[in-house]
């Protein structure tokens, strides 16, 4: 394992997530932005990409960061999300905005503030 690499997605991660957070807080919260169309794409490829990423992190990693729940659960998301499994049911992605999401970016803060010590 590559700790640049590792570095590297870590925080795409972590940019991915202050994006979707922008995003809410433009439009006055989740809900509000889920309901914009632009909003709604923006944080759905957010989504995806955050799931799509963490796929690739080592395995290594995933088990010193407690995250294996968290990647099984984004990775179900993306594949969720990009092929629009009989339509995309928004209150589940509120829940992952609002519950997970936020697990998530502690975890990976946590994690990267811990690696730079």
């Amino acid at each position: 394992m590559s700790y640049k690499s590792e570095r590297a997605k870590i925080d795409f991660i972590l940019e991915m997530i202050e994006n979707i957070e922008r995003i809410e807080d433009r439009h006055g919260g989740v809900v509000s932005a889920l309901e914009d169309f632009e909003g709604k794409m923006a944080i759905l490829m957010g989504l995806a990409q955050i799931g799509e990423t963490l796929k690739k992190l080592d395995d290594t990693f995933i088990e010193k960061a407690e995250l294996a729940r968290e990647k099984e659960g984004a990775y179900f998301t993306r594949n969720y999300i990009v092929h629009d499994y009989e339509g995309i049911d928004l209150y589940i992605v509120e829940d992952i905005l609002v519950n997970h999401l936020p697990v998530l970016k502690h975890k990976l803060a946590a994690f990267q503030s811990g690696a730079d010590n």
